[in-house]
């Protein structure tokens, strides 16, 4: 028999995987990941993202062997290893899930269409999340995101029907390709195993104080699931993560104990809805990549004077924000940090800064070991304000220092240059009368650089620049259009009919 290949990409996980379930009912299978050097020399990959995928592949090759038929590992061109392993085994069907990715995996998947076709190969993409092709608006979107996550999960293999070994394992294949290793802090380990067993210890115990400490830099890398690498290669799968989650919390709930865990639950629960709301922005507009979602705000921040240096001061974590100047070396150096600082640090660059979101978004993205296109592009419009259709949230960067690191000890761990200021100078070093600074052991502008500007003074400039943008030009039929397409229709919280569009920005429930 001829086999059936199944084309791993952001599935790397053998449970709930129904591309490989339908794959193993039809004959013997041959899985296949190909590595392909023109994605990783794209703007938004790095070597940490590379690290955790090679991670990810390993655990999900010893799976499969273990299954009885380990995984082919190949690199180069998608279309000429397709079509080598076309020519040897003559397969005629192709199992795999669909992919909401970047213009360039967009741009793959259209080309292995054409090549599916012209080599008489069935190509069958499966659903793994809530994302929908072909959708005009958003009606009936929560209900069917729903139905998916709440249908039965597709069963793990007890064994399957093998092709053979490939000419070289999955190890010696990734241990050639050539790209260069970063060194970061406390690198989250991949693969479906170490997947599973985040989710578990989460649900055990760390979910408890979520909802209480995921805002704050201190509490959030014990209390958040830390499950977003593993989404975004699909290590676990989302609607086992849904499933177990909220099995988890009607546990809880018949007990009449621990409300707050409840509580916490809920509120990952909701998250979890995000987590497609957000990557079907870019399925449904997948120009939001490269330009603004509401193209009222084109020319909005175009590139000017002065960019360049304030994105080095921004890309260093030198901006003289003690506060910033942490999350954004924390980052740096781990490949994560919460989402409320995430969006700080990109409503700071957009609003503060005034840099242009397609200047940061690249470097963002290097950063996050997590990196998800339809997530990141949405978001850094969203917190960039240039979706016509969500609230300008221009963050104060003391005020968001005093609250989340009250004492200043995510500061002295992340800028040990601060690292002997006292905590009432901790937020606000500048002001420190010399003497201090040469108590303390810290000069500005010398060890530590003078803040790039008032901060309370670039918010203000920031609101008026906007406020002078809407006034100048008619946003409102772009502001209806982008609500009709984007906007939530959740029945809870419906969105009303627009009688007079308005070019103020709104908050819509994601449900």
């Amino acid at each position: 028999m001829n086999p059936v290949v199944v084309w791993f990409k952001r599935d790397l996980r053998i449970e709930d995987n129904s591309a490989l379930t339908a794959a193993i009912a039809e004959g013997p299978i041959l899985p296949i990941y190909v590595v392909e050097p023109d994605y990783w020399r794209m703007s938004y990959t790095s070597a940490r993202q590379w690290q955790f995928l090679q991670e990810s592949l390993l655990a999900l090759d010893q799976s499969l062997t273990a299954l009885g038929q380990p995984l082919w590992v190949a690199v180069g061109d998608i279309e000429e290893i397709f079509t080598r392993l076309h020519q040897r085994f003559q397969f005629q069907r192709m199992h795999s899930h669909q992919e909401t990715g970047p213009g360039w995996t967009y741009s793959r998947d259209q080309q292995m269409k054409v090549w599916s076709e012209r080599n008489h190969v069935e190509w069958i993409e499966h659903r793994q999340h809530g994302v929908m092709r072909g959708r005009a608006d958003r009606r009936h979107w929560a209900k069917q995101w729903t139905q998916l996550m709440d249908a039965s999960r597709a069963p793990l293999p007890a064994t399957l029907t093998a092709i053979g070994n490939p000419p070289k394992s999955a190890t010696d294949v990734l241990e050639g390709v050539a790209i260069h290793p970063e060194r970061i802090i406390d690198a989250q380990p991949g693969g479906l195993f170490a997947g599973d067993e985040l989710l578990a210890g989460f649900l055990r115990s760390r979910a408890e104080n979520y909802r209480a400490g995921m805002s704050s830099p201190l509490t959030a890398r014990t209390v958040c699931s830390r499950l977003s690498p593993h989404l975004s290669l699909g290590t676990v799968s989302l609607r086992t993560i849904w499933q177990v989650s909220q099995m988890r919390r009607d546990e809880l709930k018949s007990t009449h104990e621990r409300s707050r865990f409840v509580g916490s639950l809920k509120s990952f629960g909701s998250r979890l809805h995000w987590h497609c709301h957000f990557m079907q922005k870019l399925e449904s507009e997948p120009r939001l990549e490269f330009e603004p979602l509401h193209r009222g705000f084109i020319g909005l921040r175009d590139h000017q004077s002065g960019d360049e240096e304030r994105l080095q001061r921004l890309t260093e974590g030198c901006l003289g924000w003690p506060f910033v100047d942490a999350c954004l070396r924390c980052l740096r150096q781990t490949g994560w940090i919460n989402f409320r600082m995430r969006a700080m640090l990109v409503a700071i660059a957009s609003y503060h800064l005034w840099l242009d979101w397609t200047l940061t978004a690249p470097v963002f993205a290097r950063w996050f070991t997590d990196f998800e296109a339809g997530i990141h592009f949405s978001q850094m419009q969203m917190q960039a304000g240039t979706t016509g259709i969500n609230a300008n949230r221009i963050y104060s960067p003391i005020k968001q220092s005093q609250d989340q690191d009250p004492d200043g000890q995510f500061i002295r761990q992340w800028v040990p240059e601060l690292s002997q200021v006292p905590s009432e100078w901790i937020h606000t070093p500048w002001r420190m009368p010399i003497q201090h600074q040469q108590r303390y052991g810290c000069l500005i502008g010398q060890h530590y650089p003078e803040p790039i500007g008032d901060p309370v003074q670039l918010g203000r400039e920031a609101r008026a620049k906007i406020s002078a943008w809407i006034k100048q030009h008619d946003m409102r039929p772009e502001a209806a259009r982008v609500l009709r397409v984007h906007g939530s229709r959740s029945t809870k919280n419906r969105v009303p009919k627009v009688k007079k569009a308005s070019a103020q920005q709104m908050r819509l429930d994601l449900g």
